[in-house]
């Protein structure tokens, strides 16, 4: 495998633990996207961003929409960390909405998360918990998959990350 990179951005734990697992599988290099320039990216030949999805947004994607002009040569990839299970029809939507322009055409791939309210900050708890409660109003018969999956998590701790969910990104970073 070429020379890479794994720049990220973790909130509370779950990509950070995605990354770790990465990097011992492929020896990559590692940096937290805050602490990273644009330079030392252009070093390597293999790109991978991750990054958890908030109010729909991919963390550190910011780095890629910045420096894609210097980086588009690079074989690139982005992995998104969220709490809820997979659903394709969400997946397109996250794809849509953060992988615009010069990034269409870099592979999106998921990886599920964790929860835990105690990590979480004052903002993004009372966030939750207002969702939370503008969901229990509804049919629970109606719930789309992030629905459900945030109202058996309320109160609880949950650690869904699971190795299995590299797979499609190894097979990508291989090829």
């Amino acid at each position: 495998m070429k020379k890479g990179i794994i720049i990220y951005q973790s909130k509370y734990g779950a990509t950070k633990k995605y990354v770790e697992w990465l990097q011992s599988m492929t020896d990559f290099q590692c940096a937290e996207v805050l602490k990273v320039t644009v330079n030392e990216v252009e070093q390597y030949d293999i790109v991978v961003l991750c990054g958890g999805i908030y109010a729909s947004g991919i963390a550190g994607l910011s780095f890629l929409k910045k420096n894609i002009s210097r980086i588009k040569d690079k074989k690139i990839a982005v992995l998104c960390v969220g709490a809820s299970p997979f659903d394709e029809s969400a997946f397109a939507q996250i794809k849509e909405h953060n992988l615009t322009g010069e990034l269409r055409e870099i592979p999106l791939f998921y990886g599920r998360g964790a929860w835990d309210e105690s990590k979480m900050n004052f903002m993004d708890r009372t966030l939750c918990k207002m969702l939370q409660k503008s969901v229990a109003k509804k049919d629970p018969s109606t719930y789309e998959p992030w629905m459900k999956a945030l109202m058996c998590a309320a109160g609880q701790n949950c650690d869904w990350t699971d190795k299995k969910y590299l797979t499609p990104l190894m097979d990508y970073l291989e090829n």
